[in-house]
């Protein structure tokens, strides 16, 4: 992934003969990051392909209130976090499910985007079990090894929760692991 320099590509966004480039290059330099984010709560290609427009088309639209108050991909990850929970909500409403921690479990071995062995299908299993707050919280120090005060900034939680989230996150998985062990 190519470093982003952020204070050039939003002076310019101000030029708006230089707007669309400059917000082609922040497509082109977070697409990937924030699909894995997004892919990480819904667990389906085409679901977070739609998720990550979505989020894009939002940013579009919402790019010249951006205060520079945080940094831009934290700007963007919430952007894709609120959709990504927006989406859930909708289909947990079409679905006619109201607890706010359901879950579906995906099958990735049908997704054709997923490549893992057996462990790793069954991790995924277990990670899709997880409440969403502990889901994220979960593949952002997991697999992506982010530090907590990373993860702080990007969700505006605090530490302490984050590791306690984590912890939790890890007993579930366990226990879900040594259930389909037996």
């Amino acid at each position: 992934m190519t470093k982003i320099d952020e204070q050039s590509i939003l002076r310019r966004l101000q030029d708006p003969t230089m707007k669309r480039r400059a917000f082609e290059e922040i497509v082109n330099g977070y697409s990937r990051q924030l699909y894995w984010q997004i892919h990480y709560l819904l667990q389906n290609h085409e679901d977070t392909d739609d998720v990550l427009q979505n989020t894009f088309v939002k940013a579009w639209r919402g790019i010249d209130n951006f205060k520079g108050e945080s940094a831009l991909f934290t700007w963007l990850y919430r952007i894709a976090y609120n959709e990504s929970l927006t989406f859930l909500k909708q289909r947990r409403q079409m679905t006619s499910i109201d607890d706010e921690d359901f879950v579906e479990q995906a099958d990735f071995v049908a997704d054709e985007y997923f490549d893992g062995d057996e462990t790793e299908n069954l991790l995924m299993q277990a990670v899709s079990t997880l409440p969403t707050k502990q889901k994220q919280v979960f593949c952002m120090k997991y697999f992506e090894d982010k530090k907590y005060e990373e993860i702080s900034e990007l969700v505006g939680t605090s530490v302490g929760a984050l590791k306690a989230s984590y912890h939790i996150a890890v007993e579930k998985i366990t226990a879900f692991v040594k259930g389909r062990e037996m």
